[in-house]
Order: structure tokens, then sequence, then C-alpha cells
């Protein structure tokens, strides 16, 4: 077994900065697509990160990056960055995207727009001692 995502997906779909590491192991396409589906958003941005650093490039097939990124929207709902990464991302894959990838911007601004949501401070209470 791969140890990361991202040595899984630089073994099945190669790396365009790296050499693929020699690997004896079975490579099919819907195993890794398991593992990324269950990955938490920090191993998905690392393989993302790591493949495509310049989102422009990288061996990783068009559907695998829309799927990645909305994993890890659907982890992290309220990052602009984030937000505004995938929607980057689907600007570069055709015409197809181009109306999420606005809605994700949109989201983004609204967020950053937002005032902070501030908790109260926890009010004190101030009970009469036992038996007064």
């Amino acid at each position: 077994m791969h140890s990361t995502l991202t040595e899984h997906a630089r073994c099945l779909y190669g790396d365009e900065y790296r050499p693929t590491p020699a690997c004896g192991q079975e490579h099919r396409e819907h195993y890794f697509v398991e593992e990324l589906t269950f990955a938490d958003a920090d191993a998905i941005l690392s393989m993302l990160r790591e493949l495509c650093p310049h989102v422009v490039d990288g061996r990783l097939p068009v559907w695998i990056r829309n799927l990645a990124y909305r994993l890890v929207l659907l982890q992290r709902p309220d990052e602009p960055a984030l937000l505004r990464e995938a929607a980057q991302n689907l600007w570069l894959h055709g015409p197809d995207w181009d109306e999420t990838a606005t809605e994700l911007t949109r989201r983004a601004e609204e967020l950053e727009a937002a005032p902070p949501i501030r908790t109260p401070a926890p009010s004190v209470r101030h009970d009469p001692p036992l038996g007064a």
C-alpha cells in the first residue's frame, strides 16, 4: 500500500516534476478514487499542490482535480482562499465549469465581506454561598 495519497497519485498518473518511483503494486484507478474519497482535506491539498503546483500543470486528470477540490470544499466550505483556488482550477478546464467557478468566487467574496462572528464572553454567575 502507498504511504500517502500523493504517492498513490504519483504512481498512477506520474509526476511532471519528479520521476515516478518504481512500484510493484497493482494500480487501478478505482482504488485511488476510493482513497481520495475518504482522504482528509490536508492530504488532498498536499497531493494537489505537490503534483500540480502551478494549477495549469501536472498529470492529474481534470476529473480527478475537480473531484479533489469538491471533496476539500465539502470539508472546508468557509475558506475563501480554497474557494478561489478551486474556481481557478475550474476556469482553466473549459467553459463548462465557468458558472460554478463564478459561484465559488462569489461565495469567497461574501465570506470575506461578512463581519467576523464574535462569540460573547461567558457570563459569570455569582451565586450566593450555600446556606446564605
